[in-house]
């Protein structure tokens, strides 16, 4: 199974959000994800093997961290390219 965060300014709605289309894209896929949504002052202490967020929050985050930026919290399909093909790769690796 595959952790992901969802990261937004307050972890709250934006986050939500795509939290429920990944978990939505994850079970089209046949992906298994424990997926958790949070706010960005609390996520850089957080462990996952994926967190989502936008370009203006990934830098809270270690280098070492894997972190897949979208464009959009809503947009399905723009989610889906950008957060599939790091899914399924690490889909493959567990």
């Amino acid at each position: 199974m595959i952790k992901v965060i969802t990261v937004c300014g307050n972890g709250i709605g934006s986050s939500l959000l795509l939290k429920l289309k990944i978990e939505e894209l994850a079970r089209e896929e046949g992906i298994e994800v424990d997926a958790e949504s949070i706010d960005s002052g609390n996520a850089a202490g957080k462990s996952a093997d994926l967190f989502v967020t936008v370009k203006e929050l990934a830098s809270i985050f270690p280098k070492e961290q894997r972190v897949a930026v979208i464009t959009s919290y809503t947009n399905k399909k723009k989610i889906r390219n950008e957060v599939l093909p790091v899914l399924q790769e690490l889909s493959n690796n567990k």
